[in-house]
């Protein structure tokens, strides 16, 4: 949901619009159009991964080792956002009832940050996160799961093909 629908009021949609938020921002951080995220998420001083949880950023998220902040907004987001949060426990839920146009207040925003990047909540994230990549890093290696699986995926291919001949 954008900002647009959210808001009521000049003031409030002015505010969300990228002009008046690049304003009110002033130089308290960089603001870019696009960016290589797995890099971002693999630099050592990434925290955590505030995420929408479409699923190629669920996947990053894993194979980083970086806890989330999870904010689906529709479809398989919710579901990959309740795997991530309570089925492998590496990330907190940002807001419920976003769907239904709510805004979601700072506080509830500073405090799934402050879980996610500090105390025993988040050192028990960090902990399962680290396992999370730790199994994605042995499956691509090779002798791995998925290594064996695309091995085998080519080698069912090329049988194919040499049938066809």
């Amino acid at each position: 949901m954008g900002c647009e629908a959210a808001a009521e009021g000049a003031e409030r949609r002015a505010a969300c619009s990228a002009q008046g938020f690049l304003e009110k921002a002033g130089d308290k951080g960089k603001i870019v159009k696009w960016c290589p995220q797995e890099q971002v998420l693999a630099h050592p001083s990434t925290a955590c991964f505030v995420t929408h949880c479409g699923w190629n950023s669920t996947m990053e998220a894993l194979a980083s080792g970086v806890p989330v902040v999870a904010f689906p907004q529709w479809g398989d987001q919710v579901t990959n956002a309740k795997f991530l949060v309570d089925v492998l426990k590496v990330g907190i839920r940002l807001g419920k009832g976003e769907a239904e146009g709510k805004i979601v207040p700072r506080d509830e925003v500073e405090r799934c940050l402050r879980t996610a990047t500090g105390g025993p909540e988040a050192a028990k994230m960090k902990q399962n996160t680290l396992k999370w990549k730790k199994a994605a890093e042995e499956a691509v290696a090779e002798g791995g799961s998925s290594y064996r699986s695309m091995r085998d995926f080519v080698d069912e291919v090329v049988r194919i093909g040499s049938n066809r001949s």
